[in-house]
């Protein structure tokens, strides 16, 4: 995928569609791209959770927990983004259900850019914390 439309993608998710042009500038010449194969695990659970966030750019994965099917994610959505906080073990298993591509940022990948741009970490704990509000509620219902 050519950058000018990872920007775009970047731009389009609740995570990063606040960053100016240069913060994600810098993010896509941090973040890694990673391939992933149908059936591949990208993320298991009870792993170490350090080593960090993936965005989606093509394809589609599946959250399980347990053996059960949670969500399914694609384009332009996201997941491990505790990882970038802490080093809790992961909550869930993530799957590739088709050839997945995705940017993945680390939190030492991470603390650099913030080292840099400071308030990118105000404006993703914004993300963070409406992520969890809505979890908060959909467990309560």
């Amino acid at each position: 995928m050519a950058s000018a439309e990872v920007v775009k993608l970047l731009k389009g998710t609740p995570m990063f569609g606040q960053f100016t042009e240069k913060e994600l500038d810098a993010v896509l010449r941090t973040a890694k791209q990673r391939v992933f194969e149908p059936g591949s695990t990208i993320v298991r659970e009870g792993d170490p959770g350090g080593v960090g966030f993936y965005l989606i750019t093509s394809g589609q994965v599946e959250v399980r927990k347990g053996k059960k099917a949670v969500l399914k994610l694609g384009v332009g959505e996201f997941f491990g983004e505790m990882a970038l906080i802490d080093e809790a073990p992961r909550s869930a298993d993530v799957v590739a259900l088709e050839k997945t591509d995705c940017l993945m940022l680390t939190r030492w990948d991470l603390r650099g850019l913030i080292a840099t741009y400071p308030d990118i970490a105000l404006k993703m704990l914004t993300e963070l914390a409406r992520r969890l509000r809505n979890t908060t509620q959909a467990l309560s219902e």
